[in-house]
């Protein structure tokens, strides 16, 4: 008699598993390295080759968040189409491979001088477009490669890969730029192809449909149709969109590095990776102690968290206390999101996991691009410390809201799924 295989107890006893950890964690280590350094450099260049002044500049690190999200509001329907219909390894590799350009044209045009606002914005730009496709299809991949019972353990591991990688890649990245501008560059590039590599190793992902798949246009279509009709969904998805968009603080680190707290390229790493070592503290946590009881409740509570610490960022004065205030809003929003992602996930059928996760992504992008210009315009009127501590009250506001109009949040006490199963009608057991 054959021996019954051992089912896993963990994701990382999974191969495929381990090999997307990996591929994420240096995808992620690279492009945001790439994308701290351009911030800076868009503010540097203005200020020092423009001749721009203190909130000019800082308006011009909205702009760039304007450029970054124009193609992914543009692309985000073709990106989730792209994962449900096709094989989601290539369309993670293809975004790398776009991305690893973007890395070397950086590299080239830092080493030779010839950086410019115009040439900053359109790369920032080519990386929103290939960050469109990465997202829903990396995203749409772990709930293949890994049991039900274990994605939440899988997303918070993911969570850790991602955060380790915020908090080294900018810092990293800093230190490398004040040295040798055009090497960290250089390392990104090779560190994308790398990930590719990872990432094509992994057993093919495409989502199974019942009979040929609809028309393009009819599966972009069903796919906003689903989020509308499931009141859940659309609950946490613009939860996250609105308050993030107000409360995001990231885009004016570059000027709190240069003009408020005067700690320079490598501050502004170590600011930058600040939330991220918060986050990745408390995804250690979760992928061994998952959050099971009242998780709505929890996911709300974080968010207020996270305003209130955007706020005493904008505060403080001092370069330890706000290292220590970013580590505390980072481990706030690593609890929202990893209930979040675990919920959108769980409650979302496997033929619509692309185009929901693309737009839980445009949600996310819309939070943090269109963020980066709010906070930009606010900066022109309010200075960049008054629009981070406006946009910290915002988001407790907003999630004050979001209690009250979307009591699906609240009223969610687990994981289990909502969803009525299409092929069934019934709701899923609990």
């Amino acid at each position: 008699m054959t021996a019954s295989p051992v089912e896993p107890t963990s994701p990382l006893q999974i191969a495929d598993y381990r090999r997307f950890w990996m591929a994420r964690f240096l995808a992620v280590f690279a492009t945001l390295s790439m994308v701290v350094l351009i911030g800076y450099q868009t503010y540097d260049v203005a200020r020092a080759d423009y001749g721009m002044s203190v909130r000019d500049a800082a308006f011009m690190l909205g702009l760039l968040g304007a450029a970054q999200f124009v193609p992914l509001f543009l692309l985000t329907p073709v990106a989730g189409v792209a994962a449900d219909r096709f094989d989601r390894r290539r369309v993670v590799l293809f975004a790398n491979v776009i991305d690893c350009g973007i890395a070397l044209t950086l590299a080239f045009a830092t080493a030779a001088e010839t950086l410019s606002l115009p040439l900053l914005f359109g790369l920032a730009a080519a990386h929103g477009s290939a960050r469109v496709f990465n997202g829903p299809a990396l995203s749409a991949i772990a709930p293949n490669i890994v049991p039900p019972a274990l994605l939440p353990k899988a997303i918070a591991l993911s969570s850790i890969a991602w955060q380790v990688a915020t908090v080294a890649g900018p810092a990293v990245g800093g230190f490398l730029f004040a040295h040798t501008p055009a090497l960290p560059y250089f390392i990104a590039a090779g560190l994308l192809l790398v990930s590719g590599l990872l990432i094509s190793t992994v057993r093919p992902v495409r989502a199974v449909h019942q009979g040929p798949p609809a028309h393009p246009l009819r599966q972009i279509l069903d796919g906003f149709a689903f989020v509308r009709r499931e009141r859940f969904l659309l609950g946490c998805i613009t939860l996250d969109l609105f308050a993030v968009l107000l409360g995001g603080a990231t885009a004016m680190l570059p000027v709190f590095a240069r003009d408020i707290l005067h700690v320079g390229p490598e501050g502004l790493g170590l600011m930058r990776g600040a939330p991220a070592a918060g986050a990745a503290l408390v995804a250690a946590w979760l992928s061994w102690r998952p959050l099971a009881n009242n998780v709505g409740v929890k996911m709300l509570w974080a968010v207020v968290v996270f305003g209130a610490a955007t706020t005493a960022f904008a505060l403080s004065r001092n370069f330890f206390l706000s290292m220590g205030i970013l580590a505390v809003l980072g481990a706030a929003d690593m609890i929202s999101v990893f209930i979040r992602n675990s919920l959108v996930q769980l409650n979302t059928p496997d033929t619509m996991r692309g185009r929901v996760s693309a737009i839980s992504g445009l949600a996310v992008s819309a939070s943090n691009e269109l963020g980066e210009l709010q906070s930009g315009l606010a900066a022109a009127i309010l200075g960049a410390a008054g629009a981070v501590a406006f946009g910290g009250v915002g988001a407790i506001v907003i999630t004050a809201i979001w209690a009250w109009i979307f009591p699906e949040l609240r009223k969610a006490r687990t994981f289990a799924p909502t969803f009525l199963h299409e092929e069934t009608g019934k709701e899923p057991a609990t």
